[in-house]
C-alpha cells in the first residue's frame, strides 16, 4: 500500500445538499453527532495502510483544511500525510475543476511528485467502510489499467448510478450513465447465477452501480487525462472512451454503502445510524473512523425520554423532554418538555458563557440551540442554530419545497432545515 496514492474529490458546490453546504464543502458536513464526512475516506484509508492521501476541494475549503489540520497528524518517520489541494489558478490553468476527470488533472503536478505504482481515486461525500487493500489485490491480480468498485442495485435504484456490464473475467464491456429508461438498463442486467458465483447473494440486485471508487495505474491515468480531447468526467467521458482498448476490470462490494449528496438521503442515513442494527455500526471495532479529538464532558440529562437516539459529547437536555429517532450533535442544549420526532440536530462549536446569554436577553436572541415546550419534527438543525421557546417545526402546511423569509428555514424534499446560525424566534410555527 505505500505505492498507492488516495485522492479524496470534495465535489462541487454541493447544491443538492443546500442549506448544509451554505457555508462550507460537502466533505466538511457534519455526520453522526461528532464527524464530519469526510473523515469516512480518510479512515478508510487510514485502516488500510494507506497514508498518503490528498483531499480536492474548491468551494468554501477554510472549515475542511482546518479540521484536517487538526485532526490527521503522522508520525514525522512514517512519511504519511493528509493534505487539501484547493482549485488555484496555474501557469497550466486558470479554471475552476470542470468534473472528476479535470480535478485530477490540475493536479497530476502532485502525483508525480509522489511517483505512486497507483492512484486511488475516491468521493468524499458517502458513508461506507472498505478495506482497499482487497481493491489492490483485485487490481493487481487481474493486471488491470483500472479498476473500479461497484455495488450490486435492484432496477428501482439505478436511476441515480452509472451502470456496468461486463464478461466472466470482471473485465467491464459497457457503461451508461444515470440511465432513465428500461431500454437503457436492458444491456446491464447481470443473472443472479453470475453475482452469486463471486460470493454475494444477488436478492433481486440485478444491476451494478459505479461506487465513484476507482483505481488507475499511474501511467494509464495519465494518459486517459492528457488523451486529445481533454475529458472533464470520469464516469461520462474517461470510462466510455477507453474500456475497449485498456482493460478495466470491476471489484465487487457488498457492504453498506450510501451517498449523501441530498438532504433526503443525508437525513434517513443519519436517523438509521440510531436504529437498533444500524446498518452502519460506528461501534465497530473494525474500520475504526477517526475525527479530531475535543476535550468535552459527559452529556447531561435527567427525567429524557430517548428512542432510537444518538447523544454526542457535551450536550444538556432539560427534563421532561422526548427524543424519538434523533441524532444529538457535539454541545447541544435542549430546554425542557421538548419534542424531536426524525430530527438531526448538529449542534455547536462552543458552549455560551453566562454572559453571552445575558446579552441574548438584550438582544431578544434566543439562546444556543432549543429553548423550552418546542415540538420538532422531521427536520435538520445545522450548527449553532438557535430555536426559541414555544416554536413548532412540523412543515404544518406540508410543503415540499420552500424558502423561508431571509433564509430563515428552507425545506427540502418536505424536510424542514435551519441553516447554520439560523434564528427562529419565541412562538413561532412552520
Amino acid at each position: 500500500m505505500r505505492s498507492v496514492l488516495a485522492l479524496i474529490l470534495g465535489g462541487g458546490r454541493g447544491t443538492r445538499l443546500f442549506p448544509l453546504t451554505k457555508s462550507r464543502s460537502k466533505p466538511a458536513v457534519p455526520v453522526a453527532g461528532k464527524y464530519r464526512l469526510i473523515d469516512i475516506p480518510i479512515s478508510n484509508c487510514i485502516n488500510s495502510d494507506l497514508h498518503k492521501i490528498y483531499v480536492l476541494t474548491q468551494f468554501l475549503s477554510v472549515s475542511l483544511h482546518r479540521h484536517i489540520a487538526n485532526t490527521y497528524k503522522f508520525d514525522m518517520f512514517s512519511k504519511g500525510f493528509v493534505e487539501v489541494l484547493a482549485a488555484q489558478q496555474t501557469n497550466e490553468s486558470a479554471d475552476w475543476y470542470q468534473g472528476t476527470a479535470d480535478a485530477v488533472r490540475q493536479n497530476l503536478s502532485y502525483i508525480q511528485r509522489e511517483n505512486p505504482e497507483d492512484v486511488l481515486i475516491l468521493s468524499g461525500d458517502q458513508l461506507y467502510r472498505m478495506d482497499f487493500r482487497h481493491l489492490v489485490e483485485t487490481h493487481r491480480g487481474l493486471q488491470a489499467d483500472i479498476t473500479i468498485a461497484v455495488i450490486p442495485v435492484q432496477e428501482k435504484d439505478t436511476a441515480g448510478f452509472g451502470l456496468v456490464s461486463m464478461d466472466a473475467q470482471r473485465r467491464i464491456t459497457g457503461f451508461v450513465e444515470k440511465p432513465k429508461t428500461p431500454e437503457e438498463r436492458a444491456p446491464y442486467y447481470t443473472s443472479s447465477e453470475w453475482i452469486e458465483r463471486r460470493g454475494i447473494p444477488c436478492n433481486g440486485r440485478h444491476y451494478l452501480a459505479n461506487m465513484g471508487t476507482y483505481l488507475f495505474k499511474t501511467e494509464v491515468l495519465y494518459d486517459v487525462l492528457t488523451a486529445k480531447p481533454l475529458a472533464t468526467d470520469f464516469g461520462k467521458e474517461v470510462f466510455p472512451r477507453n474500456y475497449k482498448t485498456k482493460t478495466i476490470c470491476a471489484h465487487l462490494f457488498d457492504g453498506y454503502w450510501e451517498d449523501l449528496g441530498t438532504i433526503r438521503s443525508y437525513h434517513e442515513a443519519s436517523l438509521a445510524l440510531a436504529s437498533p442494527n444500524p446498518p452502519f455500526d460506528f461501534f465497530s471495532p473494525e474500520g475504526v473512523i477517526y475525527t479530531r479529538m475535543r476535550n468535552l464532558p459527559a452529556s447531561r440529562f435527567n427525567g429524557v425520554t430517548l428512542e432510537q437516539s444518538l447523544v454526542a459529547d457535551g450536550c444538556v437536555i432539560g427534563s421532561g423532554t422526548r427524543l424519538e429517532r434523533s441524532l444529538v450533535g457535539v454541545r447541544s442544549r435542549i430546554g425542557c418538555n421538548c419534542v424531536l420526532r426524525d430530527t438531526v440536530l448538529i449542534g455547536s462549536d462552543d458552549f455560551e458563557t453566562d454572559a453571552q446569554r445575558a446579552e441574548n436577553r438584550r438582544k431578544n436572541r434566543p439562546d444556543l440551540n432549543i429553548g423550552n415546550d418546542v415540538v420538532i419534527e422531521r427536520a435538520i438543525l445545522d450548527k449553532d442554530s438557535r430555536i426559541g421557546h414555544g416554536v413548532k417545526l412540523i412543515n404544518r402546511d406540508g410543503r415540499h419545497e420552500a424558502d423561508g423569509p431571509n433564509g430563515s428555514y428552507y425545506i427540502r424534499d418536505g424536510i424542514i432545515c435551519i441553516p447554520r446560525g439560523g434564528i427562529i424566534p419565541d412562538g413561532t410555527v412552520i
